[in-house]
């Protein structure tokens, strides 16, 4: 697959979960931990296409502060609300496991979509799609 076909491909899955936790509980039977991992799952996807990008190889991780401190690496001023989205990295274990984790709210949930819709958002703009 071609540099531009992996990045489009990246961004298109970080997409389609940003979508699927705007959506957010259709049901009482939707929990926000799990709309709370897509949004860690956007993050992580939206940042992996902007290392493809770049050329840099990363390691299959949830782990966005990882993430980060490679994009860091190559010059990058990577913005606070950015580097906030760590948090979201909880979302991608122990929220989703019972009984690792504390049961996420609607102000929670709330949080973690604002923050990967602001990654997502500056991902692009680097990319200058």
């Amino acid at each position: 697959m071609k540099k531009q076909e992996q990045i489009e491909e990246w961004l298109r899955r970080a997409e389609s979960n940003l979508e699927r936790a705007r959506a957010g509980k259709m049901s009482d039977k939707v929990l926000y931990e799990d709309i709370c991992f897509d949004c860690q799952q956007s993050v992580e996807k939206a940042l992996k296409g902007l290392l493809v990008s770049f050329e840099i190889d990363f390691p299959y991780t949830h782990a966005i502060s990882k993430l980060i401190t490679l994009i860091e690496s190559l010059g990058i001023d990577v913005p606070e609300k950015v580097k906030k989205s760590v948090v979201l990295s909880i979302y991608a274990m122990d929220a989703r496991y019972p009984g690792y984790g504390e049961s996420i709210g609607e102000e929670g949930y709330k949080e973690a979509l604002e923050l990967a819709e602001h990654v997502y958002n500056w991902v692009v703009e680097m990319l200058n799609r």
